[in-house]
């Protein structure tokens, strides 16, 4: 018997929709590609815009690199300028030691004529019938050779004259020579900070990012003022009033006067053993051997001041200009014993000094010429122009707020972020860096894929510390060359001043509020 076949019947299968895929793939690639697009873009402005933001810092830094090297050599030529005025002071002293010496000869043939007036009264009263006459005729004769002897000395010093004046206006030079020196820095360092262009500085525009602004000229005119700021005398705005300057040549005046060494700052001692000891013998042989003599209260002294007057006071607050190198030698000379004479002692004296009238000797026969000195500085650097006598000062300002009056510098500079040319740049989709598109029923947005433009706003501090204990605590000075450097923060207002001195209102008007960190 036949088996039954059972006929199973199929239902017809649903097509299933082609072609969603391709669809979502083409809306996930052209998301992509906006994403990719947008991070090239977003990239490439951030490596502009941190390329821009290194140079604005690495400008304010090498513009503030010019500053604290400018303010150490100030601080160096000025220790060079005090040392000058030591200079001075040691020559007068050596010449005051010379010319002393035919001041203490002339005191032992002083102390020998009184000798023998003294013999000769006690020879007419013993009617000569003493030895009194004798030594009286042999006083007479040690006075005279004692008085020929100092001029000899006097002689010999007025020889040296030639080249104590050669020295001296060598020195002089010296001095002029480094004011202009300092005068050259300064103006030279004014006009890198101001332009940010000058003496190397465009090689970091050139060499790196060559595409960014120059330096803003409001704000290269800040840097300027804050430099001048910074040496008293110069033009400022914005901080304490210039010293005079009688104050500027009290202060060179007395740190030379302090870094004297102690044989001119100070010359005693019994005997004076900074004399020659085959001078100290004459006042044995002359008298033959005979009797004892003793120098009295010998002393000297060399300084900086403002009259002869002034040698031996004390460093002053104020008074002492320093117009005048002067010296002093001083004593006296005792003739203790001499046969049976009666003692006597006779004062010494010498002074020499140099001042702008051509100065002077009071041993005029140790004395020829003239040894001019032209002061110390007294004028600012602006006004010394061919005439030096000017002084690198610092300007000290007490505020905080001021940073104690040690210069800011600044930088502000602006650079597209984009290429602008999509043919160079191709993930830049057109020139405005912008995408429009239609949203449905939400209509149409637009989206920026990079800014254009982009700025940088940076500042650095010159500083002054010495590496040592309690360095810090040493106040800012043009004496001691420990300026340096270092990028520093922006307070709010001084951010805004800069920026509007860049001329970017947008930004200083929100340069001060509470939530920007800067």
């Amino acid at each position: 018997m036949p088996l039954p076949v059972r006929i199973l019947s199929r239902r017809p299968r649903r097509r299933s929709p082609r072609g969603q895929a391709i669809v979502l793939g083409s809306l996930s690639f052209l998301v992509l590609a906006l994403m990719v697009t947008l991070s090239f873009n977003l990239s490439h402005a951030l490596r502009r815009k941190m390329s821009l933001q290194q140079h604005g810092d690495a400008m304010a830094f090498s513009m503030g690199v010019l500053e604290a090297r400018a303010l150490n050599y100030y601080a160096v030529s000025n220790r060079a300028i005090a040392g000058s005025y030591v200079a001075m002071n040691s020559l007068h002293a050596y010449m005051a030691a010379a010319s002393v010496t035919g001041e203490m000869l002339r005191a032992g043939g002083v102390n020998f004529t009184a000798i023998a007036a003294s013999e000769a009264a006690k020879c007419a009263a013993c009617q000569g019938q003493c030895p009194c006459c004798q030594h009286a005729i042999e006083a007479g004769e040690i006075a005279a050779k004692f008085g020929k002897q100092s001029l000899m000395y006097d002689r010999d010093v007025r020889g040296l004259e030639g080249k104590f004046k050669n020295a001296m206006e060598g020195l002089d030079l010296m001095v002029d020579n480094i004011h202009t020196s300092q005068r050259e820095v300064h103006e030279k360092t004014l006009q890198a900070v101001k332009d940010g262009s000058s003496h190397g500085l465009s090689l970091l525009k050139t060499e790196t990012v060559p595409e960014v602004s120059d330096l803003a000229s409001g704000v290269g005119a800040l840097n300027a003022n804050e430099f001048n700021c910074a040496v008293d005398g110069m033009e400022c705005q914005g901080s304490v009033a210039n010293t005079s300057p009688e104050a500027r040549a009290r202060v060179v005046t007395e740190i030379g006067n302090a870094s004297r060494s102690a044989w001119p700052a100070n010359r005693k001692g019994l005997p004076p053993n900074h004399l020659h000891e085959k001078f100290l013998e004459e006042f044995k042989t002359i008298p033959n051997n005979k009797g004892t003599h003793q120098f009295v209260g010998h002393f000297g002294s060399s300084k900086t001041v403002q009259n002869m007057l002034g040698v031996y006071l004390p460093g002053q607050m104020g008074g002492n200009q320093g117009t005048t190198v002067a010296a002093n030698e001083t004593g006296a000379l005792a003739q203790l014993s001499w046969e049976d004479a009666t003692p006597a002692t006779a004062p010494y004296l010498a002074n020499i000094w140099s001042d702008e009238r051509g100065g002077g000797h009071t041993v005029l026969m140790a004395h020829s010429g003239q040894h001019r000195f032209e002061g110390t500085n007294a004028k600012a650097l602006t006004s010394c122009a061919g005439s030096g006598n000017c002084f690198m000062k610092y300007r000290a300002n007490p505020s905080s707020d001021r940073d104690w009056g040690q210069p800011r510098v600044y930088s502000y500079y602006t650079m597209k972020l984009n290429v602008g040319n999509p043919r160079e740049a191709p993930w830049e989709l057109n020139n405005s860096r912008s995408v429009k598109f239609t949203h449905g029923e939400q209509g149409t947005g637009s989206l920026t894929l990079s800014a254009a433009d982009g700025m940088s706003l940076s500042k650095s501090l010159v500083y002054y510390h010495r590496f040592k204990q309690g360095g810090w605590s040493e106040p800012p000075n043009l004496f001691a060359p420990y300026w340096r450097v270092k990028l520093h923060p922006f307070k709010p207002d001084e951010a805004k001043k800069v920026l509007e001195e860049a001329g970017n209102s947008d930004a200083a008007a929100i340069a001060e509020a509470p939530e920007v960190s800067l």
